[in-house]
């Protein structure tokens, strides 16, 4: 089963969450387990979007080849999470 990387950030008034393996798909929330919720919610909605478009799903890359490409830094990231593949892909 496939496992998405989720990085939570910190805002003012709220905390954010996205996958960089996954553009486009974003959420918020007031704490960082509502956000995560949000986030799960959100990628199931973006890769229904996606099946129905006939789009391929993304790979998932990981937390290490994100900070290997420099596209994310350990210090940027509050918290991060794994999120499986909704069931119906």
């Amino acid at each position: 089963m496939e496992k998405y990387l989720v990085l939570i950030q910190k805002a003012p008034g709220n905390y954010g969450a996205y996958s960089p393996d996954v553009l486009g798909c974003v959420a918020v929330g007031d704490t960082v387990e509502e956000t995560i919720k949000s986030f799960h919610e959100a990628l199931s909605f973006h890769f229904e979007g996606m099946a129905e478009d006939g789009d391929e799903l993304p790979t998932p890359n990981g937390l290490q080849h994100w900070l290997n490409e420099g596209e994310i830094s350990d210090s940027d990231i509050l918290a991060f999470v794994a999120v499986e593949m909704p069931a119906f892909a």
